[in-house]
């Protein structure tokens, strides 16, 4: 892995209750600030794997921080925080992403993608043109949220980048595929919402039905295909039924 360069913000160390305390490398959602949180997490999961740093349950990153919890009958904040400025200091290796993802999207239904044409006037582009270039964002998983499933994926072509509507939705269907500023979700479960929807993913973001109930986690690189309404419907009927092979989502190098 490549070592990742310094990117001229101070660390910071914030504490996050009697079990946790915070990493934190900038203020601002940008892709080297999240490359060296993902780095740290990455760091630190070997360090536990080789046997050190005692005492660490888990790792949470986040657009810019990594919070480190830990178990306070096994180790103090006063013990653990040393051990993790050295790791930063040391210097962060870039993480590998963990998986590329391939998300089957239908742009096709108008009762799918209830902004698009909205979408295309603000920008100036034409519908297959906004499509063209979800199609194409270099999108990286940043960080779960909201809801259970929820990614909040970062990438999306600038010309594409747009606030979110200024009326949000009662109502968004579950799996639906919306664009905001310069990321793009899909929604895990039916709700409110104010992104602008482009379209609809026959996948589940979360089923409980598997082992492991969220699809997407902080690291994956995810990549879009368009499919029509037909096939959307045909890979529907599969998940209802629980026979779709999900590791055929996963692009292999």
């Amino acid at each position: 892995m490549a070592p990742l360069e310094d990117v001229g913000v101070n660390v910071r160390y914030l504490n996050c209750g009697d079990t946790a305390f915070s990493v934190e490398f900038g203020t601002t959602i940008a892709p080297e600030i999240n490359a060296r949180v993902m780095g740290l997490h990455a760091r630190i999961a070997a360090e536990r794997a080789a046997g050190r740093l005692a005492g660490v349950v888990e790792t949470i990153p986040s657009m810019r921080a990594l919070m480190v919890c830990y178990d306070p009958l096994a180790a103090t904040r006063a013990e653990l925080q040393p051990a993790i400025e050295a790791l930063v200091s040391g210097g962060l290796d870039a993480a590998a992403a963990s998986r590329t993802m391939a998300i089957p999207c239908c742009y096709d239904d108008p009762a799918f993608a209830p902004d698009l044409g909205d979408v295309a006037q603000r920008t100036g582009l034409t519908t297959e043109d906004v499509i063209a270039r979800h199609l194409a964002s270099d999108f990286h998983v940043y960080v779960l949220g909201f809801m259970p499933g929820l990614a909040y994926i970062v990438g999306l072509a600038k010309d594409l980048e747009l606030p979110r509507r200024s009326q949000p939705r009662v109502h968004v269907p579950r799996s639906s595929v919306g664009i905001a500023m310069n990321m793009t979700t899909i929604y895990p479960f039916d709700s409110p919402g104010g992104w602008n929807l482009l379209g609809r993913t026959p996948l589940r973001m979360f089923d409980q039905r598997r082992e492991q109930p969220v699809l997407l986690a902080p690291g994956d690189v995810v990549r879009f295909r368009r499919v029509s309404r037909a096939e959307y419907d045909a890979i529907t009927a599969q998940v209802d039924a629980g026979t779709l092979d999900w590791a055929t989502l996963e692009v292999r190098p």
